[in-house]
Parts: structure tokens; sequence; C-alpha cells
């Protein structure tokens, strides 16, 4: 009813431009509302359409891929649990004083596909919508958890510096808050950094800073290869002088086993630098980053089925695990309300945690085994054979002897009388 939000945003996640349209009823402004998709696809170069998976996802989804865009762009829905949370906190109106609660809403749904961590450590964690008890436990507790393993990731992943928030960037050892300030505006009105030298460009960041901070911000397709590594910058002479023992680029010496294995690492020890430093460098040309993810891919949910009224028993259907808790997973098969898988129906083998077969995010083959749309209640299984336990139904059977009925038992009252009337007689 009230439309559409639409954002642009650029690679580093700057708003362009915001307009709303309406594809849907009552309005149904179906040729209107894909004339100004393609022509803003086209104006901001557009590789990739986030579309939240909240009111409306899945027909909007549908929608944006009936209007004839460039095969190149793909199109994904976007998980935008507490994205309403963060567009009416203090850090989005900090970010965005003169915009909309629902503009900043659709900039953080885009933002989540291009960096999600950037992104997410903005929301108070009880917001996220992972995890059993996080309305129960302290706040405090549950803040400092989240600290804990957000610094765990940055400390042997890195941090994008052209992506990253300020409240990302502030995780990273010697950034202060008002550094990730600063390094972010300076993004803003410069573009992407090309390199780590040009970091030093930035308002307030010494040397001190640099040193402590640099191993940590990565920056792909950047000119030296080396900033997209853990190697610190006063360790790139000592690759630079590896790849020109063995008459290789640096990048060479980065994609090629065979090349490092002729690295002979004693012979580059010194007084600043020891063996391990060096096999630590070493480690780190293997797998520049050390970043977890596999190669991105699309993910669609089954045409067609778009809710609760759709489903039936026995339909086969991709999926995206939302949550997982101590009796199950929760599964979002793209009909604007999660399924449960009980934790008997996650695994042909017995388990005693859901956490031993499945991860939040992780994309699986359910099927439907109940369906409860007064309650709105869904029952899946991820078995191979969910049905296999349940008794076989069928037509009725005409009863023979052994199969007679049972007669029904008496009261206590009926079973007194005929008591008394054998007394008698």
């Amino acid at each position: 009813r009230t439309g559409c939000k639409v954002v642009c945003l650029d690679r580093q996640g700057k708003l362009l431009h915001h307009d709303v349209i309406y594809p849907h009823e009552p309005q149904r402004e179906t040729a209107k509302s894909g004339a100004l998709i393609k022509a803003l696809c086209e104006q901001y170069a557009i590789e990739a359409i986030a579309i939240g998976n909240g009111t409306a996802g899945r027909e909007t989804e549908s929608f944006v891929k009936s209007i004839g865009l460039n095969n190149k762009i793909i199109v994904v829905m976007v998980n935008e649990s507490g994205a309403s949370v963060y567009s009416a906190s203090e850090v989005a109106r900090e970010e965005f004083p003169d915009k909309d609660v629902t503009v900043r809403g659709a900039v953080s749904i885009g933002r989540r596909l291009t960096d999600p961590l950037a992104e997410l450590v903005k929301i108070d964690p009880k917001s996220i919508g992972v995890g059993q008890y996080q309305h129960d436990v302290e706040q405090t507790k549950l803040k400092q958890g989240l600290d804990d393993v957000v610094m765990s990731c940055v400390n042997s992943v890195g941090v994008e510096v052209n992506t990253a928030s300020k409240e990302l960037l502030s995780y990273v050892s010697g950034l202060s808050s008002s550094l990730a300030r600063n390094i972010v505006e300076y993004r803003n009105q410069n573009g992407p950094f090309k390199n780590r030298e040009s970091l030093m460009k930035v308002s307030r960041l010494g040397e001190k800073v640099f040193e402590q901070a640099a191993g940590f911000l990565r920056i792909r397709e950047a000119e030296n290869p080396l900033d997209a590594s853990a190697v610190h910058p006063e360790s790139y002479p000592i690759v630079e002088q590896m790849a020109a023992d063995l008459g290789c680029s640096v990048k060479d010496l980065m994609s090629s086993a065979e090349l490092r294995k002729q690295l002979d690492l004693k012979k580059y020890v010194t007084e600043k630098v020891g063996l391990p430093t060096l096999t630590d460098i070493l480690s780190e040309l293997e797998k520049p980053g050390r970043d977890p993810r596999q190669v991105f891919e699309i993910f669609s949910f089954t045409d067609g089925v778009n809710a609760i009224s759709d489903l039936k028993v026995g339909m086969s259907l991709p999926g995206i695990v939302t949550n997982v808790t101590n009796f199950g997973a929760f599964v979002d098969i793209g009909v604007h309300q999660d399924g449960l898988v009980h934790i008997s129906h996650l695994s042909d083998k017995f388990i005693k945690d859901p956490k031993e077969v499945v991860t939040v995010q992780q994309k699986v083959k359910v099927t439907v085994v109940e369906v409860d749309v007064a309650r709105k209640r869904i029952g899946l299984s991820m078995k191979s054979n969910p049905f296999a336990d349940q008794a076989p139904s069928g037509p009725s059977q005409p009863r023979g002897k052994k199969d007679k009925p049972k007669e029904k038992e008496a009261s206590m009252e009926e079973k007194l009388a005929m008591l008394v009337s054998k007394f008698k007689k």
C-alpha cells in the first residue's frame, strides 16, 4: 500500500538516490515502476539488486525479474531482520538525519548484501534474531559476547576498508570511533582507497595508529596485491625481495605454491625479523585474508510459492536457515513465515545438538510435513524420507474375527450394579 522503497548505493555503500515505486495493489503502477527501475539501473550502473524478505518481498522479486533487466544484474533476497530497528536508531539518525526511516531501512538492506558484518554490528544483538535466549540473558553480557565474536572476525579475516561502516572499523586495533568516522568521511569525499598508504591522509591518523591498524585493513583489487592480505606494510620489502630472488612478481608469488616451495626462509632472517614472522608471512601469502566465505551463489526460492496458503504437505523446497535453537532450526522458504525443522527431523541419524548439522545462513533442501494456516505454523523436515515413521494410510479393510471392535468398557456404577445382581442371585 505504501509502495516499495528504492535506494541506489555505490560500491562503498554511499547513498546516491532514493525513490518509491508502486508495483502492487492497490495502485499497481507496473509499467511506470518497471521503467523507473530500468532507468536507475542504467544511470547508476547497477550490478546487483537486494530485496528485503518482508512484506511483498517475493512479489517484488518476481516483478523485478519480469521487467527485462540486463542478465548481468543479479537479484537477491536479503534477510531484513533488525533493519527496522536500525532505521529508528541513534546510529541511523546520525548517518541520515534528513531521511525517512523507510529510506534508512532500505539502505541497510542494500548494504547487507555488500558487507553483512559491517551492517549487522550497528544493530542491538537481541534484534538480529539469532539464538534462543537473546531477550532473556543479561544484555550487557550479550553485547560483550557479540563484541568478542566481531573482534575475533576482525583479527582473523580483517576488514574491507572500502565498505566497512564506522561501527565495524572501531573494532580494529588502534582505531577509535572518531578515527573510524574520519576514515568513512574521507572515503565518501575522495572515493575508495586505492592503497594502504593513502590511509595516512586521513585526519588524525598518524604513524603509530597506522602501525597498529594497517595489518587488519584490507583493500581488494588494490594497486599492490599485498594490500589485500594481512602482511604489514613494514614487511612489504621482505616479500618483494623474495619475489626478486625468484625472478617473479609479488602477484605470481602469491598465486603459485611451486614458487613458494623454492623459498629458503632462513635466508631472510635478520635482527628485526625472526623465523616465526617469516613463517606467518608465507602462510598469509598462501591464502591472503583467510576469507572463509565460498564463491557467492545466487539463491532463489521456488517460483509460485509465495504464501503459506501455497504450501502442500510433501512439497520439496529450497530454504535458508535463519536461526538455530536447542530444539531445532528455523528455515526461510520464501513465504514470510519461517518453518521449523524439529531436531528429530534434522538428520537421518540421531543428533544431540542441531549445531552438529546446520548453521545460520546455510542453504538446505526441506520437505513440508505439516501446514497450519490459521496458526501460521509450518513443519519441515530434512530427512531423506520424512514420512517413513508414519503408519500407512489407505482404504479401510473389512474386519476379520480378530479385528472385532472392542466393546465399550462399563462404568464403575454399572460394574457395581452387576456385582449386586450376582450377589442377589
